[in-house]
């Protein structure tokens, strides 16, 4: 149950945080006032528990912080925020992370930094795989811990005192976009400061980050989904010099080239994963290429399939070609019997099978292959990863 202080303090921020945009509620968020009291909650964890503000009533302060699995800046700070969490346990903080943005909010090239995105199930993954060492909890449905906070951005920090009265709220850390340490431990300053029985002369900080994903914005994501199905699908002949210059790859984009045909039940089956992570990585250095192996007389029919399940050329792509290479479809139909000339040519270590996919850095460094339905996971793993090493988020 909230406290009363809690309560009036979540009914003035509602209050007079919404507004009505184009039918839809749109919330502003304020953050807690300093001094003001924690907001209970009651939130389901990662770890299939559910946890409110009184099960941290051990620890002497408290940080509470609301992040994402996507959010290219909550990302990079996650090993720092293991490693506060490790140390700090043993000095009396405690600490929980919630997750406070609606997935169906979402565009899908706000995914482009992340190999999941923020459903609840995806959270437990990205806890699993990056071994938090503290409560994950989902606040995606309802939003009310989001709104009760006044949660910025990801990551958002609140620090309360023994009483649960707040201390500071902003950044983590400085550290931005980047994996190594951060210039400056902003959160650790403070606790510092209020572990050596001093006082935080500066009790806010800005916050950077990816804005809080309201359910309001649900309007603006099915928009951009109407308007990609909008885009025109085409496809042209290739031929297998043509296929070599492609795996070249001698722009400064990440390429994946999918081989594929309409009587393939594994192509089928994975195509939708396909376009699903293009539109993901569309507004990054990434585009993705298609080449049916249908029969030389059935385009119309590979056309047809293409048009069904949609994959157009973004035209984030076609603004990234411009300057190079002027092509003006994504997608190809490979029309000669000569397939040892098209795997030659695309890529050698492929034994024929399909569908058979490949991402290719610039260069022509294949940074994954794999014949036969996709691991999805792991693909968006490879190019997130290439995409890092090239924008230098990674050495």
């Amino acid at each position: 149950m909230m406290s009363k202080a809690a309560l009036l303090s979540l009914s003035f921020v509602v209050a007079t945080s919404v507004t009505s945009v184009s039918g839809a509620e749109q919330f502003k968020p304020v953050p807690l006032e300093i001094g003001a009291e924690a907001p209970d909650f009651s939130l389901p964890g990662t770890d299939g528990k559910t946890y409110s503000l009184g099960d941290f009533s051990d620890s002497q302060y408290l940080v509470v912080m609301f992040t994402s699995n996507h959010c290219p800046d909550a990302r990079c700070a996650r090993g720092r925020i293991n490693e506060f969490v490790a140390e700090y346990k043993q000095k009396g903080v405690g600490f929980v992370a919630i997750s406070g943005n609606d997935p169906e909010a979402l565009q899908l090239w706000e995914y482009g930094y992340s190999v999941y995105g923020d459903t609840f199930e995806e959270m437990k993954k990205v806890a699993k795989e990056d071994a938090f060492h503290y409560p994950y909890l989902y606040d995606g449905d309802t939003q009310e811990a989001s709104k009760a906070y006044g949660a910025l951005a990801t990551p958002h920090c609140f620090l309360f005192g023994p009483d649960r009265k707040l201390l500071y709220h902003g950044q983590f850390d400085n550290g931005r976009r980047s994996y190594g340490p951060a210039p400056r431990a902003t959160l650790q300053e403070k606790v510092d400061k209020v572990l050596a029985g001093g006082t935080i002369e500066k009790p806010v900080e800005r916050c950077y980050g990816c804005s809080t994903k309201w359910a309001w914005k649900r309007e603006l994501a099915e928009q951009k989904r109407e308007e990609w199905q909008s885009l025109p699908v085409s496809l042209e002949p290739i031929t297998a010099s043509e296929v070599k210059e492609l795996a070249e790859n001698k722009t400064d984009r990440i390429r994946v080239i999918n081989v594929w045909a309409t009587y393939c039940g594994p192509c089928v089956e994975e195509f939708p994963d396909l376009i699903d992570a293009y539109r993901r990585y569309q507004r990054r250095p990434l585009e993705m290429i298609t080449i049916s192996l249908d029969g030389k007389n059935e385009s119309a029919k590979a056309l047809k399939f293409l048009k069904n399940e949609h994959l157009p050329l973004s035209p984030h792509t076609v603004k990234q070609m411009e300057e190079g290479e002027k092509r003006t479809t994504n997608n190809f139909h490979y029309q000669s019997d000569d397939l040892d000339a098209l795997a030659d040519a695309l890529d050698t270590e492929w034994q024929g099978p399909i569908p058979h996919t490949v991402v290719i850095a610039p260069g022509g460094e294949v940074l994954y292959r794999h014949t036969g339905l996709v691991d999805i996971i792991e693909m968006r793993r490879a190019i997130v990863l290439g995409l890092e090493k090239l924008t230098g988020m990674v050495e």
